[in-house]
C-alpha cells in the first residue's frame, strides 16, 4: 500500500481489522519505495547500468532493474513480517475479509473536495511543519564554516568511516540523514555536498551528475549500496508523523523507524563485504 506515498499507505492499514496485522504492515510499509525514491534509484540505474545501452533495449533493461529492486523490497516486506509475526508481534493469523459496499451513484464533486482536504492538505501540512526547519537546518550546515570546512563538510567526514563499510560514504549518509523530511531532496544535498555550494541544487543532465559522482568516488557497488539504502531506511518524517497519529504511540513509531534502518544497514553492509571480497 505504500506505492506512491508511504504516509498514505500508513492511513491505508485501517482496513486491516486485526491490530496485531495493523502494526505488521505499518512496520514494514517503508520497504516499498515510494515516488520520492524512484527518482533517485531510475537515475541510478540509467547512469551505472544501462549507460551503455540504447533504444528499446535501454528501457527495457532500466524497467526490468528496477523491477528486481520493487521485488526484493517485497520480498523483505514478506521476511521482515514474518520474523516480526514469530518474535514481537505474536499471534493467530486473523482472515482477511473485505466487503464491497452497495452500490451508488458516484459523487465526483464530494469524493475530490474529500481527498483534498481529508488527504492531500493533511499529508502537505505535516510534511511542511517539518521540511521547514529542516530547510533552515540544511541551509546553516551549508553556509556556517568552522576552520576552512563548512558544518555540512565536518559531519560528512564524521559519518564517513560507518559509510564506508555500508559501501557508501560520509555524504551519501549525511544525504539520507538531512533528507529525513523528503527523499526527493536526497540528490540534491548530494550534489550540493561534492559541489560545495551553499545552496540545493540539482543537474538535469544525467551524464554531467554521473560524471561529478565518478569523481567524487562513485563505483557500481557504491550505486547499487545507495539502491539498497534508499530502499531500505528509516521512513520520512510525514510517514512518522502519521504512524504516531495512527498508533498512539511513540514506541511503535521507533519500531517502525528502527526495523528498515536496521535492515538497510545490514543488508548494505553484507552487499558491500561480499562484493569487495569476491567480485
Amino acid at each position: 500500500m505504500g506505492f506512491g506515498c508511504n504516509a498514505a499507505g500508513i492511513i491505508g492499514c485501517r482496513i486491516i481489522d486485526s491490530p496485531r496485522e495493523r502494526l505488521i504492515a505499518m512496520i514494514t510499509n517503508n520497504f516499498v519505495p515510494c515516488n520520492g525514491r524512484f527518482p533517485t534509484m531510475i537515475a541510478i540505474i540509467t547512469m551505472f547500468f544501462v549507460g551503455g545501452a540504447t533504444g528499446a533495449f535501454s528501457s527495457i533493461l532500466s524497467a526490468a532493474i528496477l523491477s528486481g529492486v520493487i521485488i526484493l523490497g517485497i520480498i523483505m516486506t514478506l521476511v521482515i513480517s514474518k520474523l516480526l509475526s514469530a518474535t514481537i508481534l505474536k499471534g493467530v493469523p486473523s482472515s482477511f475479509t473485505l466487503e464491497l459496499p452497495p452500490y451508488r451513484r458516484p459523487q465526483i464533486g464530494k469524493v475530490i473536495v474529500r481527498s483534498i482536504f481529508d488527504r492531500t492538505l493533511f499529508v502537505l501540512g505535516r510534511a511542511i511543519s517539518v521540511a521547514a526547519p529542516a530547510g533552515l537546518v540544511i541551509w546553516l550546515l551549508a553556509n556556517i564554516s568552522v576552520g576552512n570546512a563548512t558544518l555540512l563538510a565536518h559531519c560528512s567526514g564524521f559519518l564517513d568511516p560507518l559509510a564506508r563499510l555500508m559501501g557508501l560514504d560520509g555524504v551519501i549518509l549525511l544525504a539520507f540523514i538531512l533528507g529525513f523530511p523528503a527523499n526527493e531532496i536526497v540528490v540534491p544535498i548530494i550534489i550540493m555536498s561534492y559541489m560545495a555550494e551553499g545552496s540545493i541544487r540539482d543537474i538535469s543532465d544525467l551524464s554531467v551528475l554521473k560524471e561529478l559522482l565518478v569523481a567524487n568516488g562513485w563505483t557500481w557497488i557504491t550505486a547499487v549500496s545507495t539502491m539498497l539504502f534508499s530502499l531500505m531506511h528509516w521512513p520520512c518524517s510525514t510517514t512518522c508523523l502519521t504512524i504516531r497519529k495512527e498508533t498512539q504511540s511513540m514506541k511503535w513509531t521507533a519500531v517502525s523507524w528502527l526495523v528498515p534502518t536496521v535492515t538497510g544497514f545490514v543488508v548494505c553492509f553484507l552487499f558491500t563485504t561480499i562484493a569487495r571480497v569476491f567480485l
